[in-house]
């Protein structure tokens, strides 16, 4: 019983010695394992944070190249439109015509110099920065020097020329205008003229002889100021009473000055002749001597026009055809009396 037990025993030692070793060979191939996932895993966080440091670096790069595309199309779009409000051509004109691609033509002091020489045009030359630079410097100092360019130049010309044109029309039609009045006031001042003059030649003429009628013995005349200017002449009156001396107005009586104004109103009547005449008290300041001749050129008169005379002289009455005149009555009411003499002697 106690050997089986015994063998028991060591058999179970036998086999858990085995299981141990097995355990222990176990245990070794799973510390390599473990050793070499360890090993394999800080491998892979190495790569990990290489990968990391690899993303972060890209993703700086292509924030930075947003940044510029960003920066790139603002100054593309600010060219655009610099392109635009400078230039007057869009980009696709711009690009077509000034781009890199496109030959470069001659300057204009280029082809001025060509055409002085007698040789033809110089042809296009391909597109080299440096130069275009200079060239487009060049250009903006020009330009700086001209001033500011007013791009609506063209439609304002225009304009202004259509207002000119409008103003030369009407200008010509108010010389022609001013031509046709000055015709006109030449014609008039020519005709004023020879009015005048014959009117003048008859007053001056008719004057002599009713001077001579109211001074008998005297002389008196009227003479022009300017003779070679009809229209800007004026006339002074001469005047010399039988025994004076003196010509002017201003040295002679107050009835002579009187009358010699009746001489020349009344050559104006008998030089040019009118229907009928209203004398206001022409005789007031006259003696009766003067009034008597006055009175002889009245009847003259009367004979080619009617006359209606406003006198308070009862010798002037006497010589009226018919007289009117203001009473008062007895009841104190004023009324208009008339009387025809000429009636009355006929009677």
């Amino acid at each position: 019983m106690a050997a089986r037990v015994r063998d028991d025993a060591a058999t179970a030692l036998e086999v858990l010695a085995t299981s141990l070793t097995r355990a222990a060979s176990e245990r070794d191939e799973l510390a390599g394992s473990r050793a070499a996932a360890e090993a394999e895993l800080l491998e892979v966080r190495a790569r990990v944070r290489a990968a990391t440091a690899e993303l972060d670096r890209l993703t700086d790069e292509v924030h930075r190249d947003e940044v510029a595309r960003a920066e790139q199309r603002l100054r593309i779009e600010a060219l655009e439109g610099r392109a635009a409000e400078e230039y007057g051509v869009d980009l696709p004109t711009l690009l077509g015509e000034y781009g890199p691609t496109a030959p470069v033509p001659p300057t204009p002091q280029q082809v001025a110099a060509a055409e002085t020489a007698g040789e033809p045009e110089p042809d296009p030359l391909p597109y080299d920065r440096a130069v275009q630079e200079r060239r487009a410097a060049q250009a903006e100092r020009d330009l700086a020097t001209l001033g500011k360019v007013n791009p609506l130049a063209l439609e304002e010309f225009a304009a202004l020329e259509e207002r000119h044109g409008f103003l030369a029309t009407q200008l010509e039609d108010l010389k022609n205008t001013r031509r046709d009045l000055l015709t006109v006031v030449r014609e008039v001042d020519e005709r004023i003229h020879d009015v005048f003059a014959a009117a003048f030649a008859d007053v001056a003429r008719e004057f002599e002889g009713v001077f001579a009628t109211l001074f008998p013995g005297g002389q008196g005349r009227l003479v022009l100021t300017e003779p070679d200017s009809m229209l800007t002449t004026g006339i002074e009156v001469e005047a010399r009473p039988p025994g004076k001396k003196v010509k002017r107005l201003s040295l002679l009586s107050g009835g002579e000055r009187s009358l010699t104004a009746v001489a020349l109103l009344v050559a104006i009547f008998r030089a040019r002749p009118s229907p009928f005449y209203v004398l206001d008290e022409v005789e007031a300041a006259l003696d009766d001597i003067n009034l008597g001749r006055l009175l002889t050129l009245i009847e003259q008169l009367r004979s080619t026009s009617q006359l209606i005379v406003i006198t308070h002289q009862k010798r002037t009455m006497e010589i009226a055809d018919a007289l009117y005149g203001v009473s008062m009555r007895g009841d104190g009411i004023t009324g208009v009396i008339s009387q025809r003499l000429r009636e009355l002697e006929a009677s």
